[in-house]
């Protein structure tokens, strides 16, 4: 009530004209100013280059070591990351020996991811993260926005109980009165993650958020190219509520992260990334650790030929959004002889071209030639089977005859992890609703779905409790 009166006093005494104006400019201010936020994105530049920190042990620290980054667009030095060195791997080496699993906080975390979805439902905060995003991995508003996007709704998939339901246990009766055993969700502990540059949000976030769900204490570590986004995620989370001392965030380049992790030892690491460096992680963490490495990923367009606007369009998604960095898209289209008497080739051909760096669409261009007809089918699956990397892929086609005849056959000799069927299937835009990662591979890591998250964040552990009674008249038997 008391504000209420000041405002009417204030109303009658300032003039209309001078009103609107002081309604508009603290309006403006709103607008701009984010109570997490360390940075505006509109003046990060070569002349007021923005700075990243490290957060470890619960503070925020620069560095005498500062990466210089570039502006993908014109090359000015337009961010300063602070990376760890000597003294900063010694603080985190004796954090992650002594860190212990932090589970029970279901309800905590539970009330982090309700605020920190309604903040990303907010347009201004949405509109922020996405031109951040825009500003350090290029790509298109409605690209960066979508990250954005599932970012949140994964965020909403987990609010509440859904957390706690992560660690959901079962019970087996045993052999004699008293005895049970029952299985758990058990936390790794100390744990690290360890994510690329194409996307600077969604990944380091949700699989941050699983390994927190499920327990764990994690050293998170994203590409210094970008990281300054998940940085600014970070302090989003903690006007959240969530703990400053729960997540160790660094900046680091690859033989300092590397010496890290020999030392430290985490008990698990998460890695996406490069095909080479996971298979050298691998080795040099003696197979601790799950990974979601490139992908080559496939399609297949069936006989019957039909949509082929829509088709074209997706095809031209697939390939060149996001400039063709995202780990599930299309390398590679094997195409039915029929599509050649079509339109497609034009219609993908026209729609590459309609891309410009003025809105960020451009990309690369595909260059082999895949034609195949129904007798080179084996042909083609032995070609999709060479290949290592088995993230995602699709068969085009609603020809049931097809279907019937050869999508079995395609499933069954091939191992992608998500795999799309049908005449909408795509192998990019993976939703928070669904398991996205690779297959084939006992390292594999999936990500957003409970699923994902227990299998990467947790292990199975069982506890037998066994509290007798001993049967009547028991005695000591025989050695055996």
């Amino acid at each position: 009530m008391h504000r209420l009166q000041a405002f009417r006093e204030m109303r009658a005494r300032v003039p209309q004209k001078a009103f609107n104006w002081l309604v508009s400019f603290n309006s403006s201010r709103c607008i701009h100013s984010l109570p997490f936020a360390t940075v505006n994105v509109e003046e990060i530049s070569g002349s007021q280059p923005a700075e990243v920190h490290n957060l470890v042990q619960g503070k925020w620290t620069g560095s005498s070591k500062w990466n210089t980054i570039l502006d993908p667009l014109n090359g000015e030095s337009f961010i300063k990351v602070a990376e760890i060195d000597e003294t900063g791997i010694q603080l985190l080496e004796n954090q992650t020996k002594l860190s212990k699993a932090i589970s029970f906080r279901y309800l905590m975390l539970g009330d982090v991811s309700v605020k920190a979805a309604h903040m990303l439902s907010q347009p201004k905060v949405s509109d922020f993260f996405t031109r951040l995003i825009q500003r350090v991995s290029p790509k298109s508003y409605q690209q960066a926005l979508g990250e954005v996007f599932v970012t949140r709704k994964f965020l909403e998939n987990f609010c509440g109980d859904q957390v706690r339901f992560l660690a959901r246990s079962f019970a087996v009766p045993g052999n004699h009165l008293g005895q049970q055993s029952h299985g758990f969700r058990w936390p790794y502990g100390p744990v690290t993650i360890i994510t690329p540059f194409n996307f600077p949000l969604e990944i380091p976030l949700l699989q941050l958020m699983g390994a927190l769900y499920m327990g764990n204490k994690p050293v998170l570590k994203v590409d210094s190219k970008v990281s300054i986004v998940m940085e600014q995620m970070l302090r989003l989370l903690h006007d959240c509520g969530l703990p400053v001392e729960d997540v160790d965030f660094i900046n680091a380049d690859g033989k300092t992260m590397n010496k890290l992790l020999l030392e430290a030892n985490p008990r698990m690491t998460l890695f996406t990334g490069s095909s080479r460096v996971a298979d050298k992680l691998a080795v040099d963490l003696k197979g601790r650790i799950k990974l979601e490495d490139a992908g080559f990923d496939w399609k297949i367009l069936g006989p019957d030929v039909k949509e082929v606007d829509y088709i074209a369009w997706v095809c031209d998604q697939d390939a060149y959004a996001c400039s063709g960095q995202k780990c599930s898209a299309q390398s590679m289209l094997f195409m039915h002889e029929n599509w050649s008497k079509s339109s497609l080739l034009r219609q993908m051909n026209d729609l590459a071209a309609r891309r410009k760096l003025e809105d960020l669409t451009v990309g690369p261009v595909l260059t082999v030639v895949t034609e195949y007809k129904d007798n080179q089918i084996p042909m083609v699956l032995d070609a999709l089977e060479r290949m290592h990397a088995h993230l995602t892929a699709a068969v085009v086609s609603n020809d049931q005859l097809f279907l019937q005849a050869r999508l079995a056959e395609v499933i069954g000799k091939s191992v992608n992890g998500t795999t799309y069927a049908g005449l909408r299937a795509r192998t990019t835009g993976a939703p928070q609703n669904h398991w996205f990662g690779p297959a084939g591979d006992p390292r594999g890591a999936g990500i957003g779905t409970p699923e994902a998250i227990k299998l990467v964040w947790s292990c199975h552990r069982e506890i037998i409790y066994d509290f007798g009674p001993l049967p009547q008249k028991w005695e000591t038997p025989a050695s055996t």
